[in-house]
This record gives structure tokens, C-alpha cells and sequence, in this order.
């Protein structure tokens, strides 16, 4: 008893430093604001020659505060036309004139960027804007591709980046990519514990095996979970045939037979050995099922079939500041349940051994 209240006092700290950090990452990730971006344009296509009024709907901007506002549209990384006219009409909508020329630089007919520099908000981007289209008709030139400035404003604001289809719900890399990454490591230290019983035969490793392993299947579960709110709010279903999604779910039931299986003998030794290497199992069958055949055909999620990482503007610094600690306050949090649940094994244990013994 005193060598277990020992251990609990020792990760005391790990107790206050998990809670310090979750609630640094809870108000935070709540907290700071999106930076500006457009969810809503039109006419999304235009033909050379045309003059287009450009009618746009943003998010989080304060386009009435701003003298200096201006778009761009910009075919290549090096020219671009210019907005002759601007009406706002309220902080989020606006409507830019442009004034196409009849020729397209190098023949091709790549949409255009849409480039709005403002003042107050700084300048933001809608990749694939315009869409442009030969006409058959001649028209007169009557505007000439520029070159692209080469500063835009800049906005000193620490906020965080704007995704067309995440938009708010990016927040939720807090919580549901950094539990599975926090699954993970729970995971590896469950095996490693299974790995040591198997060697060593000590009884001690088992338990912490299966207390690292069952804080690792809840933290998956509650990943699943927000991962479904995610998809729900992003892709408009709680689940897809992506193959992500559908590796997951055959992972975590393997891993749920795992608790099964820990249930299924009332022999000690038995159920400590037959779990250890199922568990060793578990883990080996996870890689391939959530690193490797993902990355083979086409998913939805980032860092498979093409489909960038979470990186760059994905997971830019302000993001990083969040998201990291987050991963390691959460795995802290999995190190205090299993170090809870270690203490009532023993407990538990100890009495049934006793109890077996006479």
C-alpha cells in the first residue's frame, strides 16, 4: 500500500500540468478568431474580353472600415488584372469590377486566384475564383494584364487560418486529431508493458499494460466520436465509405476484442498471456490498417491518397501553438487514468489473489 500511494504522489505533478495545459488549449482553441476568407462568389466564370462584377460574401472581415480596399485576379504567379471599381456594402459583401483582356498570356485557360488586399484584415486569397472562357466573338482589347504587386498588407492579428470547407470547425484539431495521436501513444506503452510480461512473466506489467491499452480504446472511442461530429459539420454525414474512416473502425474493433478477451477467463496467468500477445498483435495490425493501405487509394483525410497533410497553412504556427500541447496535456491526462486505474488493478488484484490463495 505505502509503494502505491509512492507512485501516486510521484505523478502528482503530472495530475497539475495536464489540467494547466487543457485549459490553456480549451479556452484558446475557443477563443482566438478565424483569420478573414471568402465563402461565397459570383459569377464563378467569366470570358475574355468581359467586364464582371465580382459580388462576394467573406467571413470575419470589416470591409466598411477600409479605404483601401482592393482584388486582384491573378491567372499565374506573376500577372494579374486589377479592380477599377469597389462597392461595399456592408462588412462581409462587396462587389469588385474587373475588366478581362481578350488573350490569355500563354494559351491555356487556368482559373484565376482571387486576391482581396485589405487594410484592416490584411490580404487573404480564394484560390480557383474565376474560371475563364474563350469567347468566339472578337472583341476590342480594352484592358492589359499587370504585374503583380509585390506587397500586399499584412495583418498583425494572431489568428488562426481560414479554411473554405473547415472554416470554424478547424478548432476540432484539438481535440480529435490530438486524441488519436495521444491514442497512439498510450498504445506503444501498452505494448511495451505486454512485451516486458511476456519476458519477464512479473504480473505488475500486465496491469499497466491493460490500464495504458483501455485508456488508449476511450481515447479512440471519444476520437471516433468528434471525428463523426467533424464529418457531420465538413462532408454533411456522420460517416463516409472513406477508407480511413473504415480502417478506424475495424482497428477499434479489434482492439474492443481485446477487452472481451481479458474478460473471457477467470485464470490469472492465462488471461495476462493470451492478452499480452493479443495485444502485441493489435498493435502490429494497426500500422498497416492506419498508416499504410490509407496512403494507397483516394481518402478524404489528410496525408492519404494525395491528399496533403496537416501542414503549411493547414497547421500553421498559430495553430502549432495550440495543437502541440494539446497532444501532450491530453497524453499526460491518459498517463494520470492509467496510473488511477494501475493502483486499482493492484488493489483489486491483490485482494483476488488473496482470496484464491485460502
Amino acid at each position: 500500500m505505502e509503494s502505491i500511494n509512492k507512485s501516486g504522489g510521484s505523478l502528482k505533478w503530472w495530475k497539475w500540468l495536464s489540467g494547466v495545459i487543457m485549459v490553456y488549449v480549451i479556452i484558446g482553441g475557443l477563443t482566438v478568431p478565424l483569420k478573414p476568407g471568402v465563402t461565397k462568389l459570383m459569377p464563378n466564370s467569366a470570358q475574355l474580353g468581359d467586364t464582371i462584377h465580382l459580388d462576394i460574401v467573406s467571413y470575419n472581415t470589416h470591409f466598411t472600415q477600409d479605404n483601401n480596399l482592393k482584388a486582384f485576379l491573378k491567372p499565374d504567379p506573376i500577372h494579374c488584372i486589377t479592380s477599377i471599381e469597389t462597392s461595399i456594402k456592408d462588412d462581409i459583401h462587396a462587389q469588385f469590377t474587373f475588366v478581362l483582356p481578350t488573350d490569355t498570356l500563354s494559351g491555356g485557360m487556368n482559373p484565376m486566384t482571387l486576391i482581396i488586399n485589405s487594410s484592416q484584415d490584411g490580404a487573404f486569397v480564394q484560390p480557383n475564383a474565376v474560371f475563364l472562357q474563350k469567347t468566339l466573338t472578337p472583341k476590342i482589347q480594352t484592358a492589359q494584364w499587370q504585374e503583380l504587386p509585390k506587397t500586399f498588407f499584412s495583418s498583425s492579428a494572431f489568428r488562426f487560418p481560414y479554411r473554405n470547407i473547415l472554416n470554424e470547425t478547424i478548432r476540432n484539431i484539438f481535440f480529435h486529431v490530438a486524441l488519436w495521436f495521444a491514442m497512439f501513444i498510450l498504445l506503444v506503452a501498452g505494448v511495451v508493458k505486454s512485451i516486458m510480461y511476456l519476458r519477464s512473466g512479473n504480473i505488475d506489467f500486465d496491469i499497466q499494460s491493460s490500464a495504458y491499452t483501455n485508456v488508449a480504446i476511450l481515447f479512440g472511442t471519444l476520437g471516433l466520436v468528434t471525428g463523426s461530429v467533424w464529418a457531420k459539420f465538413t462532408w454533411n454525414t456522420f460517416w463516409t465509405n472513406d477508407i480511413k474512416l473504415n480502417m478506424t473502425a475495424v482497428v477499434m474493433l479489434i482492439y474492443l476484442a481485446y477487452l472481451i478477451l481479458r474478460g473471457s477467463t477467470v485464470d490469472y496467468d492465462k488471461r495476462a498471456k493470451l492478452s499480452s500477445a493479443y495485444n502485441i498483435f493489435a498493435f502490429v495490425a494497426l500500422i498497416p490498417l492506419v498508416f499504410v493501405i490509407p496512403r494507397l487509394t483516394d481518402s478524404l483525410h489528410p496525408g492519404n491518397g494525395g491528399n496533403p497533410a496537416l501542414g503549411g497553412e493547414d497547421l500553421d504556427h498559430t495553430l502549432r501553438l495550440f495543437f502541440y500541447p494539446s497532444v501532450i496535456g491530453l497524453t499526460l491526462l491518459g498517463v494520470w487514468m492509467a496510473d488511477l486505474l494501475i493502483r486499482y488493478y493492484r488493489l483489486k488484484d491483490k485482494v483476488y489473489l488473496s482470496h484464491d490463495s485460502k
